[in-house]
């Protein structure tokens, strides 16, 4: 057994593709019709055949508040792994994300965290 997909809630799933395709730098990998909403994969350019990330709508109430709890308490939604977080950090700074972390060694892992714009906050880690 493996993961294959995992999502996140996001308020606008065009803005979150374009923040995540063009800022994060990840690939789309699947865009289908989906009812009122889209099926929206991405992985990661290293990893193709990877785990996808699905842009999961928050239309439903209780993804909303989940969601929304989350942020207003400051934890991030998931966690995505770096090579260099210094070298990422300063490279979204250039492109305007806004972190409300900035890179910290915790023990065995330095982290950032930042606002994907999508009603979520995002954590990038570099293990050591």
């Amino acid at each position: 057994m493996r993961i294959t997909i995992t999502s996140i809630f996001v308020e606008d799933q065009d803005k979150a593709l374009e923040f995540y395709t063009k800022t994060l730098g990840f690939l789309k990998k699947h865009d289908e019709p989906a009812g009122e909403f889209r099926w929206i994969t991405l992985v990661s350019p290293d990893d193709k055949n990877g785990t996808e990330l699905l842009l999961e709508p928050n239309n439903n109430p209780a993804a909303k508040e989940y969601q929304e709890k989350l942020f207003i308490q400051g934890i991030p939604a998931t966690m995505f792994e770096v090579a260099d977080i210094n070298e990422e950090y300063n490279r979204l700074l250039k492109h305007g994300v806004k972190f409300t972390t900035e890179p910290t060694e915790m023990g065995e892992v330095t982290l950032a965290v930042f606002n994907d714009t999508s009603g979520n906050l995002i954590q990038i880690v570099q293990n050591k």
